[in-house]
């Protein structure tokens, strides 16, 4: 899946980001530091032919003024696909507001917050729709 031959859709997108996030929960379990999750994602997705941006700083526009406040996007995939990486209990409606909040401040439509910290991926995972 090479993505210099057709440009990818954020459904495409975000099926490659499912399937490397599985294989690397699989690999890895549960119980470890979002960094680690946050590496070995961006590895699989490199491999896989994609570009991908890791803390990827965002800034607030407010009015005229551009502001460097410390946000990061933990993922950014094709420049479309805003991935958001936890290893917490449960996912909360504070991790989706941020994740929304990234779409918004970007200006982008798919974003997808996955917790690493469960049992089996497929509870884990959230898509996050920015509806512009």
């Amino acid at each position: 899946m090479n993505s210099q031959f057709w440009e990818m859709t954020e459904n495409e997108i975000s099926s490659a980001i499912l399937d490397s996030a599985i294989t690397v929960h699989r690999k890895l379990g549960p119980g470890l530091l979002e960094k680690t999750y946050e590496e070995c994602l961006y590895y699989e997705l490199f491999q896989k032919g994609l570009k991908v941006e890791k803390q990827k700083p965002l800034p607030l526009v407010y009015k005229e003024a551009k502001l460097e406040v410390g946000y990061r996007i933990d993922l950014l995939v094709e420049n479309k696909v805003i991935v958001e990486i936890k290893a917490v209990e449960n996912i909360n409606d504070v991790h989706l507001a941020q994740t929304l909040t990234y779409l918004r401040l970007s200006e982008r439509k798919l974003g997808l917050l996955i917790n690493f910290n469960v049992a089996l991926l497929k509870n884990g995972y959230k898509r996050v729709v920015n509806n512009l």
